[in-house]
């Protein structure tokens, strides 16, 4: 029996996400929120909604964050506030997930896909230049899995060219770039609250961090059915509003999201430092200008099904974000991009896998998953 039998036929289960175990230290507080909530039938808006964009805002450092019901709803009405028209073009990239794009063709507006830079795996700013056009509006970087994008490039071909930048920051929570957080460089910022998310509900939830006026009318209008006040509606709108409950929740998980993401950090850490030995591995890398929040811990190898196999036989979770580039997935046949044209992006698809990574994941676990790995290589 080689030593990898070994390892898979002793495993213990290690999953890919814990959602059980950070909540239970603060199991009574939810608890109590849930019975305020039910006891003062406060269940949408309200002081727990209001209170929780006060906390997020001045956590993130803007003058406003808007809570909706997801970060799709965060996405789409910026966009909308942002009067997005038939035929506008807004560039993004095609590895993230599809809320980015679906929410730019929902507005009205045409995602344009460009290349992303193979190590950050975020917009290529050469790329974004390339693709300005006479229709193009708007930018929309991706702040990829816990660490930002390279914003100055970005931020100058936007001042250059008169367009608008919107972060798409749903999974970079605390995220940094040269010192200015994730969802304060654009005209405004989208956060979502997906449980898996580093700052998670325990639902659906998103926000919208902005400083600009428009934005913060727009979409507290769109919210709430196109509302100015109760029964007088300027516009049609949605109902995208957040949920009481899940904004007492998200304060609660607020006040330990520093400390989750020194967790994450740490994990992240751990496995630097034991798996950088591996040639045919490559591992995620931190920009000189980014603080990384480890949404997730994302590696490369061009045997990562084979890989994946293995880790799941150990019963050690894996996952995979993205495999499909959103240029080549049916729902964009019609935008007309064929096999190749975005090489990096399709590269990169092709050979990441997501390794375990919350908060809570303990150094025997990391010790394991490292093990697995490496014996997999033959280390």
């Amino acid at each position: 029996m080689s030593a990898l039998d070994t390892l898979i036929t002793d495993a213990a289960p290690i999953p890919f996400l814990d959602l059980v175990e950070p909540h239970r230290a603060r199991e009574e507080e939810f608890v109590a929120a849930f019975r305020r909530a039910l006891r003062s039938a406060a269940f949408v808006g309200g002081p727990e909604v209001e209170g929780f964009e006060r906390e997020f805002a001045a956590y993130v450092g803007t003058q406003h964050a808007i809570g909706v019901a997801n970060g799709t709803d965060s996405l789409r009405f910026i966009f909308l506030s942002l009067g997005i028209k038939p035929g506008d073009e807004v560039i993004t990239a095609s590895h993230t997930f599809i809320a980015t794009s679906e929410a730019i063709s929902q507005a009205g507006g045409r995602p344009v896909f460009v290349d992303i830079d193979p190590i950050t795996m975020t917009l290529d700013p050469a790329a974004v230049a390339a693709a300005i056009g006479p229709r193009t509006v708007g930018i929309v970087p991706v702040h990829l899995y816990g660490q930002t994008a390279d914003m100055d490039p970005l931020l100058a071909l936007a001042a250059k060219h008169h367009l608008w930048i919107v972060e798409d920051a749903a999974q970079a929570h605390g995220a940094r770039y040269r010192g200015r957080s994730a969802g304060t460089m654009g005209v405004a910022g989208s956060f979502s609250f997906y449980p898996g998310k580093n700052l998670g509900s325990v639902g659906e939830g998103g926000a919208v961090t902005t400083n600009d006026p428009r934005v913060l009318e727009g979409v507290r209008r769109l919210r709430e059915h196109g509302q100015r006040e109760k029964y007088v509606h300027v516009s049609e709108g949605y109902n995208g509003r957040l949920h009481a409950i899940q904004a007492a929740v998200l304060r609660i998980k607020l006040q330990d999201l520093d400390a989750a993401t020194a967790g994450r950090q740490r994990v992240a850490r751990w496995y630097q430092e034991a798996l950088g030995d591996i040639g045919e591995l490559s591992l995620p890398q931190v920009a000189s200008w980014a603080e990384h929040v480890w949404h997730l811990y994302v590696v490369r190898t061009p045997v990562r099904e084979k890989l994946r196999r293995v880790l799941t036989a150990a019963r050690i979770g894996a996952g995979l974000h993205y495999p499909v580039p959103l240029h080549r997935q049916e729902a964009y046949a019609h935008l007309g991009y064929a096999e190749g044209a975005l090489p990096i992006t399709e590269r990169t698809a092709a050979e990441l896998l997501s390794l375990p990574m919350f908060p809570t994941l303990s150094e025997d676990q990391v010790g394991r998953v490292v093990q697995v790995v490496r014996a997999f290589f033959g280390r």
